[in-house]
């Protein structure tokens, strides 16, 4: 069938907007790391014209340039300098040691294995340092790293992405100059001058950023664009005046924004997550889909020889290096030498660089250096395809087996303590479900720590408990105190945190007659039963209502249990026979088998007429 150029490019734009939500949403059902199939489908959509057309490579570097920018402030947006509280040694070595490290050794790989001459071995060596948010904050969510280790791989992920992207450009600006002398004095020129322009831009569109929000200048519903026009604006200008410090920019102006105390950012960062799940969807897609086959095979086996340096080698041998000496224990330093995929930054600098130097450099650059160009955007993809598959494959299995990470954590947040919801954590816990009760009625807490019960005296809603607390082995929350408007709150706050299907809230009480209209529309899924409001199992529980726990059997049923008991009891959780649990929610009652356990709150008078119970 023909189509129209016009109709070409909306089935491009089109496809690359599906296909990217589409692998993301698989990679959810199927449990596996997002990138591998990002990659997947947007070279299988590259091998098979599936988008018919592909963006020419003058406009492909900006929008590429452009979208890295706003990844990179949403990645600075994350970075917390009370993290640095714990792990502040870990990092600069990772960050500095080890990134020199891993060029050095990048570099003579490739000269020793790529036959590369050494100006050009040293340039790939540098633009391989890189890893940054586009793969690490993705392989984290997917991982979820316990305790420090999830702190020092963001930190490392995100911050020696404009490191590196800046040693990337001082090397190539030494490469296209003769002498030596000349090539040093460029590139602390240009170090000094990145270091000066990132500083300045950034600092003062914070200050006039945060200035404007103090003095409600901006309206709410212009926050948003502006942010994101402050951004893309501070990243074209700084690159203007220094080649490619505009990374090193944005990252800073992230980094103060999330760490000021003056004015609330956080509806702006939960605005750039969103943005940034989208822009990594379409830039995987659309750049894994220039990549042909031929391309890659024409790498040969020298290219696979120097990725399983680079896997092998090179990361283990720089960690290992870096971290002599550090207060991080073995199996963080195992895990850290098994974890640096390759990301966006890597392919566009590497695109950008080899563009230059065989468009600029014909002429009076030796051909030798003008061949080993033009292999730098295939290696550069291996490299990448090569690192996010065995990285995204083997990081969360190795993580669950030196014990830095669940699979899936089935513990549970309380917010409030109340009596029944420290019998119901009691319970819990004597079935080996990790528990954390949260609430603010120290009276409600003493009383938890006497049944040893873990407890955190904070608000739920404090940004202490949500910056400092740590959830190891936690999750999803059950928002369970009497306040509904706190139960909603906490179930928004956590959304983020244990995803919507995993924050739950107690169901809001009746308004005279009827329930609420509103009730349904409130966020958080609604736990247990229609009747189950905070003052209906207060005074049950008060009453005499007790937690039991029963084993379901063939001679048992579910069906047995509830003709015994009748309308005097609700179901609270299943636990499947593996461990796994199951929380009962009003959408989703549940429907046990036999070989499962059914927890359950059953009524005093369902217990004086079942005494046997």
């Amino acid at each position: 069938m023909w189509v129209s150029p016009l109709q070409a490019a909306l089935i491009y734009l089109t496809g690359i907007f599906v296909l990217g939500i589409v692998a993301q949403w698989l990679a959810w059902r199927l449990r596996l790391p997002a990138i591998l199939l990002l990659l997947g489908f947007g070279f299988a959509a590259g091998q098979f014209d599936v988008l018919q057309i592909s963006i020419p490579q003058e406009f492909l570097l900006p929008i590429v340039s452009l979208s890295v920018a706003v990844i990179m402030f949403e990645g600075g947006l994350s970075l917390r300098l009370e993290e640095l509280r714990d792990a502040a040694g870990p990092i600069v070595r990772l960050v500095i040691i080890t990134l020199l490290i891993t060029w050095a050794l990048g570099a003579l790989a490739a000269w020793l294995v790529l036959d590369f001459p050494p100006r050009l071995a040293l340039l790939l060596g540098a633009i391989l340092v890189v890893s940054g948010p586009t793969v690490i904050v993705p392989l984290l969510r997917h991982i979820r790293p316990s305790g420090r280790i999830g702190s020092i791989v963001k930190w490392e992920g995100i911050v020696n992405d404009p490191v590196g992207a800046v040693l990337a450009v001082l090397v190539f600006e030494a490469v296209l100059v003769g002498e030596a002398a000349g090539r040093a004095e460029a590139a602390l020129w240009g170090l000094a001058a990145t270091l000066v322009i990132g500083f300045l831009v950034a600092f003062s569109v914070s200050g006039v950023l945060i200035m404007m929000l103090r003095r409600f200048w901006i309206p709410d519903y212009l926050h948003n664009a502006v942010f994101l026009a402050s951004v893309v604006g501070s990243f074209t200008v700084s690159n203007l005046i220094q080649a490619e410090s505009g990374l090193f920019t944005v990252t800073l102006i992230g980094v103060i924004l999330a760490n000021q105390k003056t004015v609330q950012v956080k509806h702006v960062i939960e605005f750039k997550e969103n943005l940034r799940v989208l822009l990594i969807s379409v830039l995987f897609i659309l750049l894994a889909s220039r990549v042909s086959l031929a391309d890659l095979l024409a790498v040969g086996w020298e290219g696979l020889l120097f990725l399983a340096l680079l896997l092998l080698v090179v990361r283990p041998l720089a960690v290992w290096l870096a971290l002599i000496g550090s207060e991080l224990n073995q199996k963080e330093r195992i895990f850290l030498c098994w974890l640096a995929p390759r990301g966006i930054v890597a392919a566009a600098v590497s695109s950008l660089f080899a563009l230059e130097i065989t468009t600029h450099g014909a002429g009076h650059l030796p051909a030798e250096v003008l061949a080993a160009a033009e292999m730098f955007v295939p290696i550069t993809f291996l490299v990448i395809v090569g690192t996010v598959t065995v990285y995204g494959l083997s990081a969360a299995p190795l993580a669950r087996f030196l014990g830095l990470a669940q699979s899936n954590p089935q513990g549970i947040l309380f917010a409030g303590a109340a009596p029944f919801v420290r019998e119901i954590a009691t319970v819990l816990q004597r079935e080996g479900v990790t528990v954390l009760l949260v609430d603010t009625n120290y009276a409600n807490l003493a009383a938890a720590r006497m049944a040893g019960l873990p407890t955190c005296y904070a608000s739920i809603l404090s940004e202490y408990f949500h910056d400092e607390q740590e959830l190891t082995g936690i999750g999803r929350l059950l928002a369970m105190t009497p306040n509904d408007e706190v139960n909603s709150l906490a179930t928004i706050e956590f959304a983020e945190w244990f995803d919507r299907a995993e924050v739950y809230r107690l169901p809001s009480p009746p308004v005279g007659q009827r329930r609420s209209p509103s009730a349904h529309m409130l966020p958080g899924r609604q736990l247990f039963d229609a009747q189950a409001t905070y003052a209906h199992l207060a005074n049950r529980f008060a009453a005499g209502g007790q937690i039991k726990i029963t084993l379901l059997t063939e001679d048992f049923t579910y069906e047995d249990f509830c003709q015994r008991h009748g309308d005097y009891w609700i179901p609270l959780f299943v636990i499947n026979g593996d461990g796994r649990l199951t929380v009962a929610t009003v959408e989703n009652p549940p429907k046990p088998t036999r070989g499962q356990r059914l927890i359950s709150f059953v009524d005093v008078y369902s217990m004086l007429a079942n005494p046997e119970q």
